[in-house]
């Protein structure tokens, strides 16, 4: 990335007080940009507010799905990037309950680009799908050509969003990209039912973890700060390099799927707590059953390499986790 680049552009991260958002809020205040953060609820132990990022950025209150206030915000700070990362990202949360996932992920997406598209000041967006977007395919890993088949709700509000940005791109010429993460991870996920923080929450509480699915799950990770990295990376090569960039959808992982019980067992022996032996539930239902990328095109494209190993990010995180439950008094 250029050195020169990011001090003192105007950037709104919608979903900043998530995993990702949180890790890539603070990836834009130290080099130097200005932040300002679409914030629909206060969630006090989130890491943009127990560690004092919010205090360092511009906060407008309020959700995507409210389209004057998205609006508001892009013309009254003069917005001139933007990282569309809010979402409802719990799959199981989706399945029980569509609406509000379709409501957030599906409006939300298309008020963002639409308020981006009468806005004079974009010079690059930067639209978060996944890999969920792709659905079920027998030829794994995906690439970025794999067509896009979600089935169930979730998978089908990621699918919908890819192709809402890839048509704003496409018929308006919004200076946009989409990214198609494998499993993001790191400290700062709250949403204790996902495999990762669910397993290491499990263990500092002396609890055998628990996996939903029959444990044979495959799946790619991301460690958060190599996927905040990505962001940032691909956010200037949009407003730099538009032509070459812009409408072009990357996926990125560390291109090493693993099964769910592999995850736990990894995490169980990392905290040396050998004798606590994941229980397979086998009760989740409508997802998919193996999905992992090939991140070729990033590598290629972007130069993107990942500066963690899927090891060193679980140290991370862990270490993460202990900090937070002995601050909170909940391990």
């Amino acid at each position: 990335m250029a050195d020169n680049f990011w001090p003192g552009r105007k950037v709104l991260v919608t979903g900043c007080t998530g995993l990702l958002g949180s890790w890539l809020t603070e990836a834009l205040l130290d080099v130097g940009a200005d932040v300002v953060g679409l914030v629909r609820d206060s969630v006090p132990r989130s890491r943009l507010i127990e560690e004092k990022i919010i205090d360092r950025i511009s906060v407008v209150w309020g959700g995507v799905e409210n389209y004057p206030l998205v609006a508001r915000a892009l013309n009254e700070y003069e917005v001139n990037i933007v990282f569309h990362l809010a979402a409802q990202t719990v799959v199981s949360v989706a399945n029980q309950n569509p609406l509000p996932t379709l409501e957030a992920n599906i409006r939300g997406t298309w008020n963002v680009l639409e308020a981006c598209r009468c806005s004079s000041n974009l010079k690059s967006i930067v639209v978060a799908s996944s890999d969920k977007a792709y659905g079920a395919h027998s030829v794994l890993p995906y690439d970025e050509e794999a067509s896009l088949e979600g089935s169930h709700p979730y998978d089908v509000s990621k699918s919908c969003v890819d192709l809402l940005a890839r048509a704003y791109a496409k018929t308006y010429g919004l200076p946009l990209g989409i990214t198609r993460f494998g499993n993001l991870f790191g400290g700062g996920d709250l949403n204790f039912s996902r495999l990762i923080p669910g397993t290491i929450s499990s263990v500092i509480c002396g609890k055998a973890p628990e996996i939903r699915s029959d444990g044979l799950f495959t799946r790619d990770y991301v460690y958060v700060e190599d996927a905040a990295r990505a962001y940032l990376l691909l956010g200037e090569k949009i407003a730099t390099v538009p032509d070459k960039f812009g409408g072009e959808p990357f996926n990125f992982s560390y291109e090493s799927p693993k099964t769910a019980l592999e995850v736990a067992q990894k995490i169980v022996s990392l905290m040396k707590r050998d004798d606590l032996h994941p229980k397979i539930l086998n009760v989740a239902t409508n997802e998919i059953p193996h999905q992992y990328l090939s991140s070729r095109k990033a590598r290629e494209w972007l130069h993107w390499e990942p500066v963690f190993t899927f090891e060193q990010g679980l140290h991370r995180t862990i270490a993460w986790y202990r900090e937070f439950f002995q601050k909170t008094g909940l391990g």
